[in-house]
């Protein structure tokens, strides 16, 4: 089932709060290509929003291109925060947590969010309590796929790998990657935490995937961990997310309960939403 990216032009944006439900994940997205440089007038609102020292990151950026990207980026989490509490764009305040992921100081609500960016595509989780990672990727993008996975992917990760058909074999990288990403993502410590140390299974045979309009959801994953790594499988929980509109990109989300200790059973609802940073949003539901 396919069908097109909801165009602004035609999308009818609402800009009302929303409430996040503690067994809520709500994934926004917003293409850094629906902005160009002649939309000056809104360009110059989004560079108001960014603090001293986001404005000097975004500015060290060597090409035009990514300058633009990192001003969407920072507006656009700014922007889609402030649908959940009274407080302006320009006023939410950052730091580093206690493993050096970006943290909210002072939220008015116990939000947790995780952004992730690549070619055409910006994604952000948000949700209540619980560590969230997001990671999307380009799949399109020429890589030698097969041998980063030789390299860094553990041994039951790429003996399922290898033992698809040929054809089958990029897209389930990606898959990997992804749900990878999303998992280091969501303890903070990026590559800190060597890729081989913990495994994803995609149980094909036992298949949970939910479709609608917009995207295939997979949940049929299940998490493990080398004997050294110490966690816990049965407080993780996971899904990748396919956009309908063309196999470009690929989402992952993990989710980390504080609380849950059987959070791979647990009824968890996904919301998806698409954004104009400032011009409002739609719910692709």
């Amino acid at each position: 089932m396919t069908t097109s990216t909801p165009n602004f032009t035609t999308l009818k944006l609402c800009q009302e709060k929303l409430a996040l439900a503690p067994n809520e994940i709500h994934l926004w997205l917003t293409d850094p290509n629906d902005i160009t440089a002649n939309d000056e007038s809104l360009l110059s609102q989004y560079r108001t929003l960014l603090s001293e020292q986001e404005t000097i990151k975004q500015q060290r950026y060597k090409f035009a291109k990514d300058r633009h990207d990192a001003l969407i980026t920072r507006a656009f989490v700014r922007d889609l925060l402030s649908y959940y509490a009274d407080i302006a764009p320009q006023a939410w305040r950052f730091e580093k947590g206690e493993k050096d992921k970006p943290e909210l100081v002072n939220p008015p609500l116990a939000l947790r969010f995780n952004i992730s960016h690549t070619k055409g595509l910006i994604a952000c989780a948000v949700t209540l309590h619980d560590d969230i990672g997001c990671d999307v990727e380009d799949t399109s993008r020429s890589n030698d796929v097969l041998a980063i996975a030789e390299r860094y992917f553990s041994s039951q990760e790429t003996t399922e790998l290898f033992s698809l058909p040929s054809e089958q074999q990029r897209s389930r990288f990606f898959d990997y990657w992804t749900l990878k990403e999303s998992y280091i993502k969501a303890w903070g410590l990026g590559l800190a935490i060597p890729l081989a140390d913990f495994s994803f299974l995609i149980t094909d045979q036992e298949q949970s995937t939910v479709s609608n309009n917009h995207f295939q959801i997979k949940d049929n994953i299940r998490l493990s961990f080398a004997p050294h790594r110490v966690d816990e499988p049965s407080i993780w929980r996971s899904w990748i997310i396919y956009p309908q509109v063309n196999e470009q990109h690929r989402i992952a989300l993990s989710l980390r309960s504080a609380s849950n200790k059987n959070n791979q059973d647990s009824q968890i609802n996904l919301r998806f939403f698409k954004t104009q940073p400032l011009q409002g949003y739609q719910e692709l539901s």
